[in-house]
């Protein structure tokens, strides 16, 4: 199980990921998913589940029509490892492709 990271290493990983967020206490890697239906919005959560399950490393989220809101953290380290900023990429990516093929 990785390490948690330090606060300086969350924010060097956090530029590669100019969408997403750090919210302290407790902390945990955060964005808001749009797309354009319900549909486009729940493909992306299927997909972005079959890859955290893969990693065995669990989004906290919620869903309301198009978006896709995500809270993630490492629940068993109390914080943030490389573990949620390597998902937070995957999700990303998994975005681009959907946001690219809904268009």
């Amino acid at each position: 199980m990785p390490s948690l990271l330090t606060q300086s290493e969350q924010d060097s990983q956090l530029q590669h990921l100019p969408q997403w967020q750090i919210k302290r206490s407790p902390d945990c890697l955060c964005r808001t998913f749009v797309f354009d239906d319900f549909a486009c919005a729940f493909a992306f959560m299927t997909a972005s589940a079959l890859h955290a399950e893969k990693m065995n490393h669990h989004p906290d989220w919620s869903n309301c029509w198009n978006k896709v809101t995500v809270h993630l953290s490492t629940h068993d380290k109390c914080g943030l490892t490389q573990l949620d900023f390597d998902l937070a990429k995957a999700m990303s990516k998994l975005a681009d492709t959907m946001l690219l093929k809904s268009k």
